[in-house]
C-alpha cells in the first residue's frame, strides 16, 4: 500500500503514567504535560495532528478536525527502557523484564570486569550519566579508572575521557562488559560514554556506541530486508537492534 514508510520516535516525550507506574516508581509522570505547566510550548503542527486531545497542554487549543489519527498507546512488555519500547514497536513482545539493579552491580560482576580490564573501576552506583562524570571525572583523569554506573534501565554504562582513555580502547572494555552482563546476566546493552574537557566543564561526546542485546525474535524490520526491502535507521536505532534488519544506519552526532 505504501511505497516509504517513516516512524519517528520520540524519546522521552510522555504523557501520562501507565498502569504499572509503581513497579517503576514513575507515579505521577507525565513528561510532556509537566514541561508545558513549566516552559511554553509552541507545537502547531502536533497540536493540528491532535496532540491537544491526548494530554493538555496550556496555551495549546485541542484541534477541532484532526489532521492525523492519533491516539495513546501502552507497552505489552514487561520492563521499561529503550531496547524493550523499540523491539515492541516492531512486534517482540517480552514476558519478562531485562534485569535492572537499583543499588549497583553485585561485587562479582564488577570484579570480573575490573579482571577482563586489568585495571579497577570506580562508581558502580545508580546514577545520571552528566552528574556522575562531574563527580568522579576528576579522579577517572587522575587514575584512568572508568567510571561504571547503571539507571532505571537494563544497562551497563561505562564512562570514560577520551584524553586518557581512547575510544577503542572504551569500546574493547565495554566488549568486555557484554560478555560478562549481557550474555552472561541478560542485562538489556552496554553503553560507551565518553567524555571530554576539564572539571567543572565536562561534556559527553558524540562517540557513545550502545552495545544491546540481538533481538530474542524476528522483528519486522528483519522480516522487511528478508523480503528485499530497504531499512534506513537514524540515531541509536541499530544500536538497539544489534544491527539485525537494518540495512543502512546513519549514527546521528549528538551525545
Amino acid at each position: 500500500m505504501y511505497a516509504r514508510v517513516i516512524l519517528i520516535v520520540l524519546d522521552s516525550v510522555g504523557i501520562g503514567e501507565l498502569p504499572d507506574a509503581a513497579l517503576y516508581e514513575d507515579q505521577g509522570s507525565n513528561t510532556l504535560g509537566n514541561i508545558a505547566a513549566q516552559v511554553p510550548l509552541r507545537l502547531p503542527t502536533l497540536a493540528a495532528m491532535g496532540l491537544g486531545r491526548l494530554v493538555p497542554l496550556p496555551g495549546t487549543a485541542a484541534a477541532g478536525a484532526p489532521t492525523a489519527a492519533f491516539g495513546r498507546m501502552m507497552e505489552r512488555s514487561a520492563g521499561k527502557d529503550s531496547v524493550t519500547g523499540h523491539w515492541e514497536l516492531m512486534g517482540v513482545v517480552l514476558d519478562r523484564p531485562f534485569p535492572t539493579f537499583p543499588h549497583g552491580f553485585p561485587p562479582e560482576l564488577i570484579r570480573a570486569f575490573e579482571a577482563r580490564i586489568g585495571r579497577p573501576s570506580i562508581g558502580n552506583v545508580v546514577a545520571s550519566g552528566t552528574t556522575i562524570i562531574d563527580e568522579l571525572g576528576p579522579r577517572h583523569m587522575e587514575t584512568g579508572y572508568p567510571i561504571v554506573y547503571t539507571s532505571a534501565d537494563s544497562v551497563f554504562q561505562i564512562a570514560a575521557h577520551e584524553g586518557i582513555v581512547p575510544v577503542p580502547t572504551l569500546y574493547e572494555w565495554c566488549e568486555a562488559a557484554y560478555d560478562l552482563s549481557v550474555r552472561g546476566l541478560g542485562l538489556g546493552r552496554v553503553i560507551a560514554r565518553p567524555f571530554i574537557g576539564l572539571p567543572g566543564s565536562f561534556a559527553r561526546t558524540s562517540n557513545r556506541h550502545d552495545y544491546a542485546m540481538p533481538p530474542v525474535k524476528e522483528t519486522l524490520l528483519a522480516r522487511l530486508v528478508a523480503s528485499g526491502h530497504h531499512v534506513t535507521s537514524v540515531g541509536k536505532v541499530a544500536d538497539l537492534f544489534a544491527g539485525q534488519g537494518i540495512s543502512a544506519s546513519h549514527p546521528t552526532r549528538t551525545d
